[in-house]
């Protein structure tokens, strides 16, 4: 589809990367501040409501400038037997500068910094949920758990493929190595992009009061379901007792167009 295409598609793949990281690492200090420091929680988190659009538009804007380089790079090279979307570099050590760059940018901002801030809040929400006397701590710190599981066995897989091909960037290597190390690149990344979708069950669905909401409207609708198709037979029902007698009526009469509709 063209360079345009190839620009597009990485570049969304990239910002899509970079802020659901970085928006899981502000939700876990949100977490952070709402559980650990439950008594001053209430005054930090009314400051923070203040400033948390202007918060979720800088990881909007660090996004788009951490994939800047993708954006720029990625162009469609047409081949003799295809075409293939992949970085284009101008300059010797140009190539070498941004080739080491791009990765290193997104393992340090795109998994490291996020993992180590969800690390640390995770573990002292544990340990305060483990300090509580509350019959519900044990399926709370099973979320947790959950949370910072499906966090690293979808991004740790992708981000040492990514070590592995960035350390052999510059050294001799056969096209087999390098075939099979960009297979299992792509099969990483995709695991990586799944993690986006399993976001919504891992920070909603689970949750007690969203998943309470959510049954009570899947209720309202079939209740309204419900009400609709018995009005619907409701008034069948009375049409057809309508139309009866009407027809009865007309019966009597000995005029046949009566029982014209």
């Amino acid at each position: 589809m063209g360079t345009w295409a190839c620009k597009l598609l990485n570049g969304a793949y990239s910002i899509n990367l970079y802020s659901s990281t970085l928006l899981l690492a502000c939700i876990s200090g949100d977490r952070y501040i709402a559980i650990v420091q439950a008594r001053r929680s209430v005054k930090i988190r009314r400051r923070i409501q203040v400033y948390s659009r202007l918060i979720c538009t800088v990881i909007w804007l660090l996004a788009l400038v951490f994939s800047l380089p993708t954006l720029i790079f990625y162009k469609q090279v047409e081949d003799m037997d295809a075409s293939e979307c992949m970085p284009v570099y101008y300059g010797n050590n140009n190539a070498k500068v941004v080739k080491i760059l791009i990765p290193s940018t997104q393992m340090l901002m795109g998994f490291l910094v996020p993992l180590m801030v969800m690390m640390f809040c995770y573990s002292c929400i544990m340990v305060t949920l483990l300090k509580a006397k509350n019959f519900r701590k044990h399926k709370a710190v099973r979320v947790v758990l959950t949370v910072v599981f499906v966090f690293i066995f979808c991004h740790l897989p992708y981000n040492v493929v990514l070590l592995v091909h960035t350390t052999k960037l510059f050294k001799n290597r056969t096209c087999k190595v390098e075939q099979d190390t960009l297979m299992m690149l792509s099969i990483s990344r995709s695991v990586a992009y799944l993690h986006c979708c399993l976001n919504p069950i891992l920070y909603a669905f689970i949750g007690v009061k969203f998943r309470g909401h959510f049954c009570q409207i899947m209720k309202d609708l079939r209740c309204l379901g419900q009400r609709y198709i018995y009005s619907g037979r409701s008034s069948q029902q009375t049409s057809d007792l309508y139309i009866s007698a009407k027809i009865v009526v007309g019966s009597n009469n000995e005029n046949p167009s009566s029982f014209t509709m």
